[in-house]
């Protein structure tokens, strides 16, 4: 962790943010070269200290994940996430088990003025603190304006958006934007818009409390450290009380750790991250292992960014040519053993709105459609094309992609396309996106929130271009250089559209820009795997991906 915190303070932008994002949680979830070297290796750290179905009611949990700080204002990755989540409340949630937006900390949606600036939310009057203190209008707008101004990794997310935060009433806030925002009330279901006392914290840049967490939800934080963490239940909860006693998290250094203590019974529920051959080594001894598996889709996705200041990716027809060699389902059976999902758009599958645009477009590894636009763009066997693909160096997935891909474009295309894989460090390689020097780079995007505009703007967006070139914004952080003024006119149509109706027509359109030029190539969506020992109840990952953890029992 050490080297990306240097990393990222090299940059002062607000498009240097999310790459960092992306670094980090793509070392976590897709970086398990060297954990599962370790494991392989065998293991290396004990096992769990008491064996799961224990009689006081509390779950266990192992994981791989780890979690760098509980700071709301901070914390930026998954897990983290996941914990703020069920230590803490927001404005808004998800209804369990769907995409449905409903208040929590709020008692009703918000009313939204006619110019769609102005956001006034009633809140809740019986929530207490962890520290004994109450909620009300000032915890919360304490905690939004500490979220904007302490700088930390996710400030951007709010500091973008609002223009003001006040305490209108006791239990009323209203917010301004400095610009319509439809997806805003998604947004105010971010893990890290939760609030906390201001008794604990304070106002400050760069004043963070990594190890503690005092807020309004249904758990206390008990005990946090590298390799466990404790949750107790908050027993002055406003909301229903939790279906278990505690939470007591054990964090392992290796996948290998991970299986073999979840095989053996030590823990309750196993989540993140096992390599491949393990999770289908679970899925095939599911029953007779006594355990359940979980598999969910997420909204995690996988693309290839495409870099049009260099040639001969800025001629479009050759951006249409690779997106019609890649053979999504090959992918997914030879790399991900099936557990993967072939995606068609940058918008994840889940999302109503999500269009296969490409696969309509493009198909998987069609090489005579390929071959025709190479051969509108110039090239033959003897002009051939060579292209680069470059993937952070430590990422035995990407690597194994990449190397998929090269076999499969060369065999369907013998002597007018050679694949050239290249690989460097991966803070090197994120540092250097957004300066153009890579042609094609594989790549991945966690979503901010739930809400179509977050797998749109941050990809077709830009704030400065000149002819199809975009100089600074989102599209150049993300290495295509993508610019449209078109698409930036659209985004910022469908971002102040309240009509949901109207809305989904305007993302359907810019979908179909992407497919028409090309600046990135879907590839994959991630799926997610959960292990539960067979007399475990209320496992689940949710629609939106957060884990509610108050939903486990036993018994």
């Amino acid at each position: 962790m050490n080297s990306s915190v240097s990393w990222m303070g090299k940059g002062n932008g607000i498009w240097a943010r999310r790459p960092w994002r992306r670094w980090v949680q793509f070392v976590g979830l897709f970086g398990l070269v060297f954990a599962i070297a370790l494991g392989c290796a065998g293991n290396d750290q004990p096992a769990a200290n008491a064996p799961a179905g224990g009689g006081d009611g509390r779950i266990t949990i192992g994981t791989t994940l780890t979690a760098r700080t509980l700071d709301p204002a901070d914390a930026y990755e998954t897990f983290p996430g996941i914990l703020l989540h069920n230590l803490g409340d927001r404005l808004y949630t998800y209804e369990p088990g769907t995409t449905n937006l409903v208040p929590q900390l709020a008692t009703e949606l918000p009313t939204i003025s006619d110019d769609s600036l102005t956001y006034t939310i009633p809140l809740r009057q019986d929530v207490t603190l962890h520290d004994g203190n109450p909620f009300n209008a000032e915890v919360m707008a304490f905690s939004i304006q500490r979220f904007m101004e302490n700088g930390g990794r996710p400030a951007y997310l709010l500091s973008e958006k609002i223009a003001n935060v006040e305490a209108t009433g006791d239990y009323e806030l209203t917010l301004t934007l400095s610009a319509p925002f439809a997806a805003f009330p998604a947004l105010l279901s971010f893990s890290g818009v939760t609030p906390v006392s201001p008794e604990s914290y304070e106002i400050g840049t760069g004043s963070f409390n990594p190890d503690s967490f005092v807020g309004t939800g249904p758990y206390k934080l008990a005990a946090f450290t590298s390799d466990s963490i404790k949750l107790d239940v908050n027993p002055d909860y406003w909301g229903d009380a939790p279906a278990n006693s505690g939470i007591d998290i054990q964090i392992f250094t290796s996948p290998a750790n991970l299986y073999n203590t979840f095989r053996t019974g030590g823990l309750d529920v196993a989540y993140q991250t096992l390599d491949p051959e393990q999770v289908a080594a679970l899925e095939r001894e599911e029953s007779s292992g006594g355990w359940q598996v979980i598999e969910a889709g997420t909204n995690v996705i996988n693309y290839m960014s495409l870099n049009q200041t260099i040639e001969p990716l800025d001629d479009v027809r050759v951006r249409q040519a690779i997106a019609a060699m890649v053979d999504r389902p090959l992918l997914n059976d030879r790399v991900f053993q099936g557990q993967a999902e072939p995606l068609y758009s940058l918008i994840p599958a889940s999302f109503d709105v999500a269009e296969p645009v490409f696969q309509e477009a493009y198909g998987d590894g069609n090489f005579d459609q390929a071959r025709d636009l190479l051969t509108e763009a110039g090239f033959s066997e003897s002009n051939p094309l060579t292209v680069e693909i470059w993937y952070p160096s430590a990422s035995t997935i990407r690597s194994i992609v990449a190397n998929t891909l090269k076999e499969s474009i060369e065999a369907g295309l013998p002597g007018l396309v050679t694949v050239d894989v290249q690989n460097t460090e991966g803070a090197t390689l994120w540092e250097n996106v957004g300066k153009g020097v890579y042609p094609i780079i594989l790549s991945n995007w966690y979503p901010d929130y739930y809400d179509p505009d977050t797998f749109i703007q941050p990809f077709l967006g830009c704030e400065n271009g000149s002819g199809s070139i975009c100089q600074e914004g989102p599209s150049q952080a993300n290495g295509s250089f993508y610019y449209s003024p078109e698409a930036n006119e659209l985004i910022a149509q469908q971002r102040a559209e309240q009509d949901p109706a109207t809305r989904q027509g305007i993302i359907e359109d810019l979908q179909q820009m992407m497919v028409d030029d090309v600046p990135y190539v879907p590839l994959w969506q991630n799926k997610d795997y959960v292990f539960a020992q067979e007399a475990v109840n209320g496992v689940a990952v949710e629609p939106t991906q957060q884990f509610l953890l108050w939903q486990i029992s036993r018994g």
